[in-house]
């Protein structure tokens, strides 16, 4: 008989082996824990009602709309010789009809207020990367971003896992709302110089995910001020800067840029997607708009590793070229997602739960610190696992987005209909008046 040799596998790279992908996050547990027992109103009433993917389905039927209105949009054109240019088309710059769509339909979210180079645009397979594409430009291994928490969970994997960047927190607390203040950057930066780390950037989202909340025009006019003290960059993750409920409610850095007359606008970079106010994550669209000509360039060539593909262009070029249909788009996307954002917030608040002040987003950031048994992270856990496998509900522990404060959780409210959003707030009242019965709290819960 033959002998049986067993070898030992070959090992594998360090990125491949290293946690930083953040995966074993609670945040990505909960999305297993959904795909294993997923809720259906007809076939499993009683699964897991996904509540942290931020998603926005609440304007689909627009573009589903669209598209039957205008199938041309989704077509090969006429004839063999569409099909040829676009099969055959490939360029780091991409199509120059969509980057000119793309500067035209952020303008339109910004109301106009300030306007965007087609030729400064970089076209990336989403915002995810287009935020690892920046780090790899802006930063070295070893450097590191400040980064204020809470923030989006995807940032360990985006930022850090391949580029062997870090990420230094920059704390804030509920005390102002979570507000990002000249002294808590300052805290962060002198933590990253005494550990003998290069700060290279900051990193801000706004609107904030997971707050929320736009970030106002003095936070943004002293983030901008430190930067250029610090002589370091700023990127600004503005991808949810169309689900803002009111366009004055939100103020893109390209606004205060503007109002300098674009002085240190070289250390300004934009990152924007398609993929929450347009609703189109499978697309994977993303830019970054960068105002330092050596940062587009070599953002440019290192794009070719995130292209997209040239059909997506030529159909997203055709729908955001229509002026009538974004206006009728931007509008009412904003007016739904005010009414879906009221809704949850009301129906929260009749259980006894708080929730951050917001303004934006496809979430919003909720408060059962009053339902902790200790005000700890483990404590956080626990009943972040209760409410997973007992209420089953999916939602984001603060503990996820690097919050300092214990019992705050990222609650989804765009990527179900109202019926399943309805179901799961049933879920949630039902669990506080037990929870609650149990400690001894006081809580007012009226009927939904």
């Amino acid at each position: 008989m033959a002998k049986c040799v067993v070898f030992s596998s070959a090992p594998l790279s360090k990125i491949a082996t290293s946690k930083a992908h953040g995966e074993d996050s609670p945040y990505f547990a909960g999305w297993k824990a959904y795909d294993e027992n997923p809720y259906d109103v007809a076939s499993n009433p009683s699964g897991v009602i996904q509540m942290g993917l931020a998603e926005n389905q609440v304007s689909f039927d627009l573009l589903e709309e669209y598209l039957a209105q205008h199938p041309e949009a989704s077509s090969w054109g006429a004839g063999i010789s569409s099909f040829r240019e676009n099969a055959l088309f490939q360029d780091y710059h991409g199509l120059q009809d969509f980057r000119k769509a793309m500067a035209s339909f952020m303008e339109k979210i910004r109301a106009g207020r300030v306007s965007f180079d087609p030729e400064r645009i970089i076209l990336t397979a989403g915002a995810t990367a287009a935020n690892e594409l920046l780090t790899f430009v802006l930063a070295d291994p070893g450097d590191a971003l400040l980064v204020p928490t809470p923030y989006y969970p995807g940032f360990d994997r985006d930022l850090r896992w391949r580029t062997g960047v870090n990420i230094i927190p920059v704390h804030c607390n509920s005390s102002n709302d979570f507000q990002i203040t000249l002294e808590a950057l300052e805290s962060a930066y002198t933590e990253a110089s005494a550990a003998k780390i290069t700060v290279k950037g900051l990193l801000l989202t706004n609107p904030s995910n997971p707050l929320g909340k736009a970030i106002s025009r003095p936070i943004l006019e002293d983030a901008l001020d430190f930067v250029i003290e610090k002589n370091i960059h700023l990127i600004s993750d503005e991808i949810y800067s169309g689900s803002v409920f009111s366009s004055t409610e939100f103020v893109s850095v390209a606004e205060i840029l503007e109002s300098r007359g674009y002085d240190n606008a070289e250390r300004v970079h934009i990152v924007y997607s398609l993929s929450k106010d347009l609703g189109l994550p499978g697309f994977r669209v993303g830019t970054i708009y960068s105002y330092n000509d050596s940062v587009v360039t070599t953002a440019r060539r290192m794009s070719s590793f995130t292209l997209i593909s040239s059909q997506t262009q030529k159909m997203l070029a055709s729908m955001l070229s229509d002026e009538e249909f974004t206006e009728k788009y931007i509008r009412t996307n904003r007016e739904r997602l005010r009414k879906r954002h009221r809704f949850i917030i009301e129906g929260l608040k009749s259980a006894g739960i708080e929730c951050l002040q917001g303004n934006a987003g496809l979430f919003c950031w909720m408060n059962l610190g009053p339902l902790l048994e200790e005000p700890t992270r483990e404590g956080e856990l626990r009943l972040w696992g209760l409410i997973l496998h007992e209420v089953r509900l999916n939602i984001s522990p603060g503990s996820s987005c690097h919050c300092s404060e214990a019992g705050w959780f990222r609650v989804c409210f765009a990527n179900m209909s109202q019926q399943t959003l309805e179901v799961a707030l049933r879920r949630i009242k039902s669990f506080v008046r037990k929870r609650s019965t149990r400690q001894g709290s006081i809580y007012t819960v009226d009927s939904l």
